[in-house]
């Protein structure tokens, strides 16, 4: 039983391998959006090609991903454009969109929206430390007033402890 098991997790393990390496590095389908690079951390700019509009060009929307419009200029091949992911944007996956000027075609592709740097590039930290409430008083005052009388019993226990020790009266 285990032996067929683990036979049949290897041969889906190695179709879904094999599936994956026909698999394109960027976001772009046939005669779809070209994104380089598909993924990026907010700030990046994206470059944004499609061979959908050859001859007028296309109006780009990534509002989706907060970065607005964007203008695809006509190439030799392609239309492409640009646009900035703004630093706010938040990790996800989101889909930026273009209209051909001639005939009105719409083609879309995905970004992927990270926080994690790709291989060799520094990541800088985003946000507070999250180390817990902090400081001597906290948000409930109960709660504070409580500590501080349970630390000031056990004070005054081990003095008195300590004075009896020294008298000789023993503990």
């Amino acid at each position: 039983m285990r032996r067929t098991a683990r036979l049949l997790t290897g041969t889906a393990l190695a179709v879904g391998a094999l599936a994956n390496l026909g698999a394109p590095a960027y976001g772009t389908d046939a005669d779809g959006l070209e994104l380089r690079p598909a993924s990026v951390d907010p700030g990046e700019q994206v470059t944004v090609d499609t061979a959908a509009c050859r001859s007028g060009g296309a109006a780009g929307d990534a509002s989706a991903v907060g970065a607005g419009s964007f203008t695809l200029a006509p190439r030799e091949r392609a239309a492409s454009g640009r646009f900035r992911v703004p630093p706010s944007a938040q990790p996800g996956t989101y889909e930026i969109v273009a209209t051909c000027a001639d005939g009105g075609k719409r083609i879309a592709g995905d970004l992927v929206v990270t926080l994690t740097p790709a291989s060799g590039q520094q990541a800088h930290p985003r946000g507070s430390v999250k180390t817990g409430v902090g400081g001597a008083l906290g948000r409930d005052p109960v709660q504070t007033a409580a500590g501080v009388a349970a630390l000031a019993v056990a004070a005054a226990g081990g003095t008195w402890l300590l004075h009896r020790r020294a008298r000789g009266d023993g503990i």
